[in-house]
Formats: structure tokens, sequence, C-alpha cells
């Protein structure tokens, strides 16, 4: 059946995106960048050239950790990035950045996203529940209502990719308008961004396969 094999595919996709992130970013932390820039000054730097001068950076612990937070308007930095020299470190930093330029700027997918996001928490596990119920009492009325929480979430990671690539895209221009880097070194970053991106594209065609999935047990219960 249809079904049994998609889980199989998207540990598959998954382990294939993460693999691609953790090279990219393993082969450009081993570059230094001829501008000798830390991630946590690129990052400032680029935060300035927009004339932004109330965003925190700081230090977090663990690896692949870095991340806006927008409630609390602080870039955190893993130990990678935030006080390395690297290309990959400058390339992280300044994507964290762009996502902090959004925030101030009103990027609209950014307000979209953040519009739904408690929803997408509540509806990813109502979804499931829903679907489990309905299987067990073989209710096809219940697993449809699930599936339409899924899509809920589904939304979310279709929103979540512009978000994404904006920020990469804002990064990247900072850089070749800047001469912050060299070109080679320009086109380490853009690769470290992209097997990044790759992660939430993978992201997106895993649901999609769910709801393939979904829909097949669906019609089976019928």
């Amino acid at each position: 059946m249809i079904w049994y094999g998609i889980p199989i595919l998207s540990i598959i996709l998954i382990l294939i995106a993460q693999i691609g992130v953790k090279s990219a970013f393993r082969k450009y932390s081993e570059m230094q960048n001829s501008a000798g820039l830390t991630g946590a000054e690129a990052a400032r730097q680029m935060l300035l050239d927009n004339g932004i001068t109330d965003v925190q950076i700081e230090h977090i612990s663990g690896s692949l950790t870095d991340h806006y937070d927008p409630r609390a308007n602080v870039i955190r930095l893993s130990e990678d990035v935030y006080n390395k020299s690297t290309v990959a470190a400058v390339g992280v930093a300044m994507h964290e950045a762009g996502h902090a330029l959004q925030y101030a700027q009103g990027y609209k997918p950014v307000v979209a996203r953040n519009a739904i996001v408690k929803s997408t928490n509540v509806s990813s596990w109502a979804s499931y529940l829903l679907v489990v119920v309905g299987c067990i009492f073989s209710s096809p009325k219940l697993i449809t209502v699930g599936i339409w929480f899924f899509l809920v979430v589904i939304a979310f990671q279709l929103i979540t990719l512009p978000v994404e690539f904006n920020a990469s895209g804002r990064a990247l221009r900072t850089l070749n308008g800047g001469g912050f880097l060299t070109v080679e070194e320009q086109k380490g970053v853009r690769k470290v961004l992209t097997a990044a991106a790759m992660t939430y594209v993978v992201a997106v065609v895993n649901s999609l396969l769910q709801l393939i999935r979904l829909l097949a047990i669906r019609n089976s219960r019928r």
C-alpha cells in the first residue's frame, strides 16, 4: 500500500538534507574569510547598514542552533558562528540578521507566519490525534477533519519558504554590495545558505507526502 513507503522516503529525504547542511557548514567552517569578520561582527554590520541599532547579539551553546528571537529582539549565534571568522560563520550570522530586518521592516510573509503560528501548533497535534482516533473507530469523517488541521501545518511551512529564502537573499545582497568577502568566499556562503534552505524545502515535500498518505488512509477506511 502507498502509505507504507512514504515514511521511509521521508526519512531518506531528511537524512540527505541534514547531511548536505552539515557537509557544507563543515567545509566552509574551515575556510577563514579574508576580512577577518566574526559572525557577530558581520551580523552587527549588516544591521547597522540598514539602520537597525536595537537588536542584541548573543552567544548560545550548541552547533547550528543559530536563530533570531523576535520576542526578545535578539540574534543568538552558536559557538561555531559567534566568535569565528569563517566563511560559514559570516553567512549564517547574516542570514539571522536578515530575519531581524524582516521583522523591523514588516516583511509581509513573516507577519503572515506569525499570525498563524499558534494555530499551527494546535493543528499539528490535533491532526494526528484525530487521524489516530479516526483509524481506531474507522471514521473517515474524523480523519478528514484531521487532514484539514494538517493543511494548516502545510500552509505554515509554505509561508516559511519565502521567509527563509528572503533572509538568505538579504545576506547575499549585503555581501555582494559591501565587499566584505571575495567572490569565491561569497560562493561558499551561497552554498551554505542553499543547503540550509533545502531543509525547509524537504520539510514541505515531506508534509505533502504525509498528506498523500493521510488521504490514502482515509480512502481505505471508506
